[in-house]
Formats: structure tokens, C-alpha cells, sequence
């Protein structure tokens, strides 16, 4: 508690001298920056920036008892060293209860379209991942694609470069990280297995927690946006899973990752789109399912379609987006050895709503699920979702 309020006591003492400007959250993917990107460039002269962002929501799964949650707030930090010398970090609190740190890395502008970076670093794969603050998309939750395929909030600990060249419209990032964690000791001679099949990777993201190393991944972006409008995305992470050193000998301990990603985003006048493909392919499952127990899948895919219009007239300061989103993810989308796949893990939403965006940097948000799966005799209760968001 003393250190929460040692926190907030800084952020309050920062805001009073250093806050950022508050800009237009704009609807132009092309122009569209995350917490980090305006925090490097928001900096107006000033060597401290700060900022936050968060939601508070409301789900109500049909047939049982609504759930309020301050699900997230994160507070944002920045430092400018020097005109090529930049600092970043985020600090997430989770359910009023949980702390994390987000990012937290050194940017160095080499050139004008190159820069280098190090630390605890968003993987860019997708959309939501590097733009996950809850203005920046509709519906109360994040896409389930980009929770249970990507999976979001996805960040390890590495170094790279960024960078874009405006003559051709590209932008790049290229990073080398640590990867996923999938086995421990149980202490008992027996190996716990940390990946499985109704969440696939996610449970393995070490987040910067001290964070097992036995071999490098390569995570690299390229985004597109040399057309009006439209914003492109092709990512790709490639690498094998660390183990603890107790286990990383034993066979059947680590998988390979090969994870392919295509994004797009288009905005015109009051329409705006999106939509993503995910596919990842898991090499060794079967060794590790024996060992470990698991039903981890060896593949897993992933994808949606979004379109939203806004009712209000565009010279409007405010902004009412009718929405409807189409995901379907599969976790199970193969499997190797005598695992069979499991339908249950082969699921869809169809999520319809409204995103009410009352003040730049200030979104209200309701939205109705239909979720389904293929397993005949398992039914997935639809949900009612309601949110609060901030972002400034």
C-alpha cells in the first residue's frame, strides 16, 4: 500500500509540471500512434512525459451474475536524455490488486528513419498488441483472437531497431527476444507443463519476470501505408520455448514457434475497418504432450473482420461508432500424435455494439457477444459488456 501511494504521489507531482499535450485521438490508422509511440513523440520540449491510460467494465455472461472490474489502469512514463536518447516505460495496474511493468526500454534515434531499442518491449505481431489502450478499438474486450492466438498483452525482454522510410510508405521493427516458457521442475522429479491446449501459448509469456534464456527468438514488422486510408501489417516470430536449466536437457521439454500475422486497417470519412489473421505452427508437440501430460495443439489460427460507422455528422467533435466484429480461433486448429483435437477449442464471437467517444482520449462502450463453438453439446454463454476508457 505505502509503495501504491508513493506511485501515485509521483504521477500527481509529474502531472503539475510535465504533462503532454492532449491531442485528438485520430481514426486514421495511418496516423494513429499507441501509448509509447506518443510518449517519444510528445515530448514538446520537455524532458518528462506522462500519461495513462485504463477501463472499467462490466460483463454479464447470460444466465449468470454480472462481473464490475477496474480491469486495468497504467500509468505512463517518458524521459528525454537527450534529442536522440529516450526512456519509456508503462506500469500496469491489473484488478486493483495486481503490478506489472508493461514496457520498459531505451530508444536511440541513430538516424531520422532508424532507431534502436532495448528492454521489456511490446512483440509487434497484429494489431491490438502494440495498439491495445481502449480507445484505439471497439467492443468492451479485446478481440479473443488476440488473446488466445497472439497472445496479447505479449512482451519480453530484448533488443532491436525501428524505424520507417516515408519515400516508399514503409514502416519496420526487428527484435530479438526471449521466448516462451514451457516446463519447470516440479520439484518431485516430474515435469511441469506449462502450455496447453484451450489457451496455447499464452500461459508461457514470462513478461519480464525473470525470464528463462536458453536460445534467441526473432520477432520483425513490416506495415504498409503508401495508399489513403490504409494501414498493412506482415509480422513473423520465429524461435524455440525455454526451459529451466534443471530441465531444458530433457527431451520433450521445449517446442519450436514459426508465427505468421496479416493485419489491415482502413478508415474513410465515417467507415473504418479492420481485420487479422493469425497462424502459428508449434514443431514437437507430440514430445511434449508425453512428457508434460498436456494437450497442447500444433497449430494454432486465428481471425476476424471488423467494420464500424460513425453516426455522427463529421464535423462533429464527438464520435459514435456502430461496430460488428466476426472472430473465429482455434487452438487446436492441428494436433500431432494420438492427441485428438478438441471442438470445444474451435470457437467463434460475433460481437455487435456501440463505441461512444464523448471526448478525445474518453470512450463509452456496450456491446452484445453470441460466442459458439463446434462441439456438439457444449454451449457458450453469450455475454453483455459494458466499459469505461480513458487515454490521455
Amino acid at each position: 500500500m505505502k509503495n501504491t501511494l508513493t506511485i501515485i504521489t509521483i504521477l500527481i507531482s509529474l502531472i503539475a509540471f510535465s504533462q503532454t499535450s492532449q491531442d485528438s485521438i485520430t481514426f486514421n490508422p495511418q496516423k494513429q500512434l499507441n501509448a509509447a509511440q506518443r510518449l517519444l513523440s510528445g515530448n514538446y520540449g520537455k524532458a518528462i512525459t506522462v500519461g495513462a491510460y485504463g477501463e472499467v467494465t462490466y460483463n454479464q455472461p447470460e444466465g449468470q451474475n454480472g462481473e464490475l472490474d477496474v480491469q486495468r489502469l497504467v500509468l505512463l512514463f517518458g524521459y528525454k536524455f537527450n534529442d536522440k536518447t529516450q526512456f519509456v516505460t508503462e506500469v500496469e495496474f491489473e484488478h486493483v490488486e495486481e503490478v506489472f511493468i508493461e514496457q520498459a526500454f531505451i530508444n536511440y534515434n541513430v538516424a531520422s528513419n532508424i532507431s534502436l531499442r532495448g528492454g521489456l518491449m511490446l512483440i509487434p505481431m497484429g494489431i491490438i498488441n502494440e495498439f491495445h489502450e481502449p480507445t484505439t478499438f471497439n467492443g468492451v474486450e479485446r478481440p479473443a483472437v488476440d488473446n488466445l492466438i497472439v497472445p496479447t498483452t505479449w512482451r519480453e525482454i530484448g533488443v532491436g531497431v525501428s524505424g520507417r522510410f516515408n519515400e516508399i510508405s514503409l514502416g519496420y521493427q526487428a527484435y530479438i527476444f526471449n521466448g516462451f516458457k514451457s516446463a519447470s521442475s516440479d520439484g518431485e522429479g516430474g515435469i511441469n507443463g506449462i502450455l496447453k491446449g484451450s489457451n496455447g501459448l499464452r500461459s508461457g509469456r514470462q513478461k519480464g519476470i525473470k525470464s528463462t534464456v536458453n536460445s534467441p527468438t526473432i520477432s520483425a514488422k513490416l506495415d504498409y501505408y503508401g495508399v489513403p486510408g490504409l494501414r498493412l501489417g506482415l509480422s513473423g516470430y520465429f524461435g524455440k520455448t525455454q526451459a529451466e536449466d534443471d530441465v531444458d536437457n530433457i527431451d520433450g521439454t521445449t517446442i519450436g514457434v514459426s508465427m505468421i500475422g496479416l493485419d489491415a486497417r482502413y478508415a474513410y470519412q465515417r467507415f473504418t475497418a479492420r481485420g487479422q489473421f493469425i497462424h502459428a505452427d508449434l514443431s514437437d508437440t507430440e514430445a511434449y504432450n508425453n512428457l508434460t501430460g498436456r494437450d497442447l495443439g500444433s497449430a494454432l489460427q486465428g481471425w476476424y473482420i471488423e467494420g464500424a460507422y460513425n453516426l455522427l455528422p463529421q464535423d462533429k467533435s464527438q464520435r459514435l461508432f456502430a461496430f460488428a466484429r466476426y472472430e473465429q480461433y482455434d487452438t487446436h486448429s492441428k494436433t500431432d500424435g494420438g492427441l485428438e483435437r478438441n471442438d470445444a477449442y474451435n470457437r467463434n464471437d460475433l460481437t455487435t455494439g456501440l463505441s461512444y467517444h464523448i471526448a478525445p482520449g474518453v470512450v463509452l462502450k456496450g456491446d452484445y457477444q453470441f460466442r459458439d463453438n463446434a462441439a456438439s453439446g457444449i454451449d457458450v454463454a453469450n455475454r453483455l459488456n459494458f466499459g469505461i476508457g480513458v487515454w490521455f
